[in-house]
């Protein structure tokens, strides 16, 4: 039998193989991360008919190189294009990851794990980052809970969308600051109300809350700086409704017993009002408002002020009532504790002044029937007279703010110089409150056309200390590094985890397992368990975008060419050999 139509059969099936390596390239020519195989050839054997001789000096005769007919041909190897980067395809879904380098992802099915280029992720119902053609878990670092920092040790599923990572906890507040422009020339800081400023905080649980502070201009001090009073007035909820507490909320910051001198009139509305005696009466029916004596006890205001008396023929009415209305005839509607907090100085024949008493106090001294000449008449007994009086200040629960008068800048507070802080004490509401550290140390009295720009921020001049509500989660994103980071609707983020991978040193010797999957081999080098980060070896990860196969159309078109002529010539090589053996067949003719 002719050796040549085994060595035609061989290369037939060479071919046939070939081709199937082509075939098998071209249909995942669109799978994604696919890496193109080729295949070399081997001649298969030779028949030695004589072997080679070596020159004979004695003869003179030269060697002989040796016979050889070959046999056939076989399959060297199938190679695999594992390291040739494939072109990137946006798909704009966040979980759709390219590595841009050799590394690979390491996935697992629950039992083992291997290791893929296809980065088409998803999360499935029990949060997990999984690929969406088999549902193999995405491996792996978690986040150690005592650093926020990843822990490098055995690679695990990354389960990012737990219940503990769809919200990220409240913090409360514990710092802010003050900053802009107090402009001694706005109206509203030299106003009854004064420049009323607003800071937002949280709690710790999340509830956010409005603290309103009051500037209010005082005279200038005895070295000529400019002076201002600060005071908390209320604390607000959410839903506009005041924070109580046993006490005055002017209490939470800075001092009671704080001195404003500022020399003002006090404006008693002699056109609707009148005074006869102890008894504020209306003016047009002369009915009675409230009688002083029935607010004061023992020369203190009744307590409490929700204790009844009569207001307005009202006997339902409350002490707070009457204090109230009494306020409000000297302009100080809604400023009522204010308005007690005036004082007057008293004065000796001289001039000179030796005392100071508030209005709290004339009013206890008018309702106990004391009567000091030195003082101006607060209610002038049955006479329908203008009562109106100066005041040189008030008393009042809070700190003194201060600044140069000639550069506008911001001298210290309550007469300090070094001092730029002050304490929030909300810690004082019980509960979920916590205290908060205000700077003041940006605030400057600059002129701005009598508008002040003066506000107030959580959070120190670094921004920290902001405190939060609670936040949802709103998105998701990858980082170049793998690392996955959560943002929430409260404007922090989250590491949940990074996103291990394996590296190889024959990335070519990794065994395919179908599904875009790869195992690992003797010839491959094993897997750690631990993985690597993806920028150690330069590479990255880019999101939004999904490895292209690698396969190469026109080298594939060619080399089916090749291989078609191949497998056609082996075929003759079978064809005529038989007609050879038909030749030697008919001898027998």
């Amino acid at each position: 039998m002719m050796r040549s139509l085994f060595s035609g059969v061989a290369g037939l099936k060479t071919h046939q193989t070939k081709m199937d390596v082509i075939g098998n390239n071209i249909a995942n020519v669109n799978t994604v991360a696919f890496k193109s195989s080729s295949i070399t050839f081997n001649d298969l054997m030779s028949q030695t008919t004589q072997k080679a001789s070596g020159p004979n000096a004695a003869t003179g005769t030269g060697g002989v190189n040796a016979r050889q007919i070959g046999l056939g041909v076989k399959s060297a190897a199938i190679n695999i294009n594992i390291t040739g980067q494939g072109s990137a395809q946006s798909t704009g879904n966040p979980f759709d990851i390219m590595i841009n380098g050799e590394n690979f992802f390491v996935v697992s099915d629950g039992s083992q794990n291997f290791f893929t280029r296809d980065g088409s992720f998803y999360v499935d119902a029990a949060g997990n980052l999984a690929m969406t053609s088999n549902g193999y878990n995405v491996m792996g670092w978690q986040v150690d809970p005592a650093t926020m920092d990843i822990r490098k040790d055995t690679v695990s599923a990354l389960r990012i969308m737990s219940a503990a990572n769809m919200t990220y906890p409240p913090e409360a507040t514990s710092q802010a600051n003050m900053s802009g422009i107090l402009d001694k020339t706005d109206k509203d800081s030299t106003s009854a109300n004064g420049k009323v400023v607003n800071l937002n905080f949280f709690d710790a649980l999340g509830y956010e809350y409005t603290a309103k502070f009051t500037f209010k201009k005082s005279d200038k001090t005895a070295e000529g700086e400019d002076s201002y009073s600060l005071e908390l007035t209320k604390i607000l909820d959410a839903n506009g409704e005041e924070v109580s507490m046993e006490g005055d909320i002017s209490s939470l910051f800075g001092d009671d017993g704080r001195v404003q001198a500022k020399a003002q009139k006090i404006t008693f509305d002699s056109t609707n009002y009148k005074w006869n005696g102890t008894t504020l009466k209306k003016k047009g029916d002369n009915s009675d408002i409230v009688d002083i004596k029935e607010l004061f006890d023992g020369g203190a205001i009744k307590k409490p002020r929700t204790t009844n008396v009569t207001v307005n023929g009202s006997a339902t009415a409350t002490v707070q009532d009457g204090l109230d209305a009494i306020a409000k005839a000297y302009g100080f509607e809604g400023s009522t504790d204010e308005f007690l907090n005036m004082f007057c100085d008293v004065t000796d024949a001289d001039g000179k002044v030796t005392d100071t008493i508030t209005i709290e106090e004339m009013m206890a001294n008018l309702a106990g029937g004391v009567a000091d000449n030195a003082l101006p008449t607060f209610a002038d007994a049955g006479a329908d007279a203008d009562t109106s009086f100066m005041s040189s200040g008030r008393n009042f629960t809070g700190v003194t703010v201060t600044f140069n008068s000639d550069n506008g800048e911001f001298l210290g507070i309550n007469g300090q110089s070094t001092v730029s802080n002050q304490t929030l004490n909300l810690s004082q509401l019980g509960g979920n409150f916590s205290d908060i550290n205000i700077d003041f140390s940006q605030i400057t009295e600059y002129y701005n056309m009598g508008t002040s720009t003066i506000g107030a921020d959580k959070g120190d001049l670094d921004g920290l200390g902001t405190g939060r509500k609670l936040g949802d989660m709103i998105g998701v994103s990858v980082q170049q590094n793998g690392m996955i980071y959560a943002s929430y609707d409260n404007g922090m983020t989250k590491l949940l985890g990074q996103i291990a991978t394996a590296s190889f040193a024959n990335a070519s010797g990794l065994e395919k397992q179908g599904d875009n999957l790869y195992s690992a081999t003797l010839n491959s080098g094993e897997f750690d368990g631990i993985g690597v980060d993806i920028t150690a070896g330069g590479g990255y990860m880019s999101t939004g975008q999904l490895e292209m196969s690698n396969v190469d159309l026109s080298t594939e078109f060619t080399e089916m060419i090749t291989t078609q002529r191949g497998f056609q010539a082996n075929s003759r090589i079978i064809t005529v050999s038989d007609t050879l053996l038909e030749e030697l067949t008919n001898l027998k003719r």
